[in-house]
């Protein structure tokens, strides 16, 4: 019987991370540190009841807390400030460069898993990895054409959403070394956890702690609703794919998200899509499928 759960989880979480840009332009109003914090402590609170039988079963050495504070800072504070700080900059408006960050990730995320886990690489892997980014490129960019017409704030975003491409990318390749020892919940619990006590003290160093008490009755919803969706829901159904998945498959799976982003985008914003998306999105469906099948060992070596 073939083992498919690691990719299909994958692919799953990056489905829901897919409506995360259309969930978080209700949020315009708030500063990107505070929508930080209040997702984070809104998915800590609703995960601590399932989890909480867990946390003293294992004793945590000093190397997996380490890891666990880097992919807080990087993955949980760094990653998400920096990618909310894009749509930011662009007015969520055209979030064509913000998803530059899923072109740019993968780089990242198989860098450092060629340094830490010493993962190799074959040559079928690449043919398939090379086609999807490429294919992802044009999903995103209608002929390969960056929009560049969102005003002055579109480099800060582009910069942004590239540092939000190494914190994630990075944390991928960390979190991996993590889930061989500690449980894909518990993981997710302490992520969250020091994620909302790194960002409390950061809000009020900068100025926007008046803005915890200014978010609406219907923000705070959205807020909720990110909790149990795009965010802590889909990062506990992403760890346990992680944990059965090499770092490089993995990060080439989660292209899913941006090639659903622009299919909603299409739906929600009518914006139709260009022959050339088109196109691109039937071959990145077929280059993520081979992926898959190369982790799951159907191709004969």
């Amino acid at each position: 019987m073939l083992k498919i759960s690691g990719p299909i989880l994958i692919i799953t979480a990056a489905l829901l991370w897919a409506f995360d840009g259309l969930i978080r332009q209700h949020l315009y109003s708030l500063p990107p540190i505070t929508i930080i914090f209040l997702e984070h402590l809104f998915g800590l609170i609703i995960l601590s009841p399932f989890v909480y039988k867990y946390l003293f079963k294992d004793k945590f050495t000093k190397r997996e807390w380490l890891l666990l504070l880097l992919i807080s800072v990087l993955s949980g504070l760094l990653g998400t400030l920096w990618f909310t700080t894009a749509l930011v900059k662009v007015n969520f408006i055209s979030i064509s460069v913000v998803f530059l960050l899923q072109k740019l990730q993968p780089i990242f995320a198989i860098t450092t898993a060629r340094i830490f886990l010493k993962e190799q690489l074959d040559k079928r892997y690449i043919k398939w990895a090379l086609l999807a980014i490429l294919s992802a490129y044009f999903v995103t960019f209608p002929n390969g054409l960056v929009n560049f017409k969102t005003g002055g704030g579109t480099i800060v975003a582009a910069l942004y959403a590239l540092g939000a491409a190494f914190a994630w990318g990075s944390s991928t390749t960390f979190s991996k070394m993590l889930l061989g020892k500690v449980e894909a919940q518990v993981s997710t619990f302490y992520r969250f956890l020091f994620t909302v006590i790194i960002a409390l003290p950061v809000l009020f160093l900068f100025g926007y702690g008046s803005s915890l008490a200014t978010p609406t009755g219907a923000q705070f919803g959205w807020l909720a609703l990110i909790a149990v969706s795009t965010g802590m829901v889909a990062l506990l159904i992403y760890y346990k794919g992680l944990a059965k998945t090499p770092v490089h498959i993995s990060t080439i799976l989660e292209l899913t998200f941006p090639f659903i982003a622009v299919f909603l985008d299409m739906v929600v914003n009518d914006k139709g899509l260009s022959i050339s998306q088109w196109v691109a999105a039937i071959l990145l469906v077929f280059s993520i499928y081979q992926i898959a099948k190369l982790r799951e060992g159907i191709i004969e070596t």
